[in-house]
């Protein structure tokens, strides 16, 4: 996948997680985009390792599935990033 369609599947999959995710996050435009990535990843790679049975460093194309294995991914990308940095009160 050419580096237009991962920005574009980052884009998307980072702003529909960041809809459904509840509570504030971080970040603009290019958080999102990153966010996203790293959804895309992590939601491969899940989706790899539920079917075959391997861990695969693999990402999802940029498909309505693909899409929605990315939104997954980066809201457990969220969820992991608010473990990281939040703060004790």
């Amino acid at each position: 996948m050419n580096i237009i369609a991962w920005i574009v599947l980052g884009l998307i999959a980072g702003a529909i997680a960041k809809a459904i995710y509840p509570g504030p996050q971080g970040g603009g435009i290019l958080g999102t985009i990153v966010l996203g990535i790293i959804g895309a990843f992590v939601g491969g790679s899940l989706f790899s390792l539920i079917n075959t049975g391997t861990l695969q460093l693999a990402a999802t194309s940029l498909s309505i599935p693909g899409i929605l294995v990315a939104v997954i991914g980066a809201i457990v990308a969220i969820f992991l990033w608010s473990l990281l940095t939040r703060r004790a009160v």
